[in-house]
Order: structure tokens, then C-alpha cells, then sequence
């Protein structure tokens, strides 16, 4: 089992697990550190999908910065299993909902429930050719709000479009193999 902090907020200093496999990928302390940094202040009435959840870490660290709730979406049953179980060790399951789904599925739930998010961040185990699907399955319905963000954290041989679908890049940050890109929806 790898430990992971939580790195600012009302968690600050929370250790954190994160399971062990292939498909997990925990977000580095100086990716999250630096990500945080771009966001600035989180609002207390955002909402937050943290989509291949694995640890649960960036929708903890959300809600430990203030963030009204936060869905962790994973298919891996270890993963749901460690997310449950940082929540509760946080003391962060009242503001929060873990599913136990594919990303397509789980997207399809979420709006039928008319849920709008403020954040989705989508971190899928790199190499799977994952990213433009999910885009394109949260284009598809309303989930992400007006003013919504959508960060991505992928490998840095992955060359996202500036302009996906009605999508705009607006930032994009390297951190060795790893990036963050930030879309918005274009009618800004």
C-alpha cells in the first residue's frame, strides 16, 4: 500500500492510501500542490467528479479545500474499497458519493440525477486511449456547469487538441511525464 497526504485544508496533513496495480496511478504531491495553486480559492458550493478515481486523493483534497461535495467514480472494486476508506478516515463521507462503474455508465447516472459539476478531473490509466472517449461522453450530456472546468491529467507523449468537440483549452502545464490540460466549455 503507497500513503498519500493531504496537502492543504481542513485534511491538511491526512495520510491517504492509495492500492497498488497497474491501472493506479496516484497524482504526485507536487502535480497536486501546483494544481491547486492554478485553482485558487474552491468554492463551498462546488460540485467535484473525480472520474478513474483510484485513491480518491484530488476529490479529498477538493473537500478538504472547501469543496461542497464530490463524486469518486472508479470500476476497480480495490480502488472503491481504499476511496470508502480514506473518506471515512478523513471524516468526508457526508459530503461525498462513491460509485463503483465504468465512466460511460456513471456519467449517464450522474445526469440523469441533473447534477452539474464545477471540476471534473479525469486521470485514466495512461495508454488506454480513455480521454477523448470520456470527453466525448460528457459532451454528450449536462453534467459539467456553465462556468465548469475540466482538468485532465495524462502522459506528456499525449497531444490533446487545443479545441475538442465545443471544448477550449485554456491552460496546459508539464511536470516531467506528466500534464495538466484545462478545458472550459468554447461559448466563453
Amino acid at each position: 500500500m503507497v500513503f498519500l497526504r493531504v496537502i492543504s485544508g481542513t485534511k491538511k496533513g491526512y495520510k491517504i492510501k492509495a492500492p497498488k496495480g497497474q491501472d493506479t496511478r496516484p497524482t504526485k504531491d507536487r502535480i497536486k500542490e501546483s494544481l491547486f495553486n492554478i485553482l485558487g480559492d474552491i468554492s463551498s458550493e462546488s460540485m467535484v467528479l473525480d472520474l478513474y478515481a483510484g485513491s480518491g486523493s484530488i476529490g479529498i483534497e477538493f473537500l478538504s479545500r472547501g469543496a461542497c461535495k464530490a463524486y469518486f467514480v472508479d470500476r476497480s472494486y480495490l480502488s472503491v474499497k481504499t476511496i470508502k476508506e480514506n473518506l471515512r478516515h478523513t471524516k468526508l463521507e457526508d459530503n461525498s458519493k462513491v460509485m463503483k462503474s465504468d465512466f460511460a455508465k456513471a456519467i449517464g447516472l450522474l445526469d440523469k440525477e441533473n447534477i452539474k459539476f464545477n471540476y471534473i478531473f479525469i486521470d485514466p490509466p495512461f495508454g488506454q486511449n480513455l480521454i477523448i472517449k470520456t470527453l466525448k461522453r460528457i459532451l454528450e450530456v449536462d453534467i459539467l456547469s456553465k462556468d465548469g472546468l475540466i482538468i485532465i491529467e495524462h502522459e506528456k507523449d499525449l497531444i490533446l487538441k487545443e479545441k475538442i468537440d465545443s471544448l477550449k483549452r485554456i491552460d496546459y502545464r508539464s511536470y516531467g511525464n506528466e500534464c495538466l490540460s484545462f478545458y472550459i466549455q468554447n461559448s466563453r
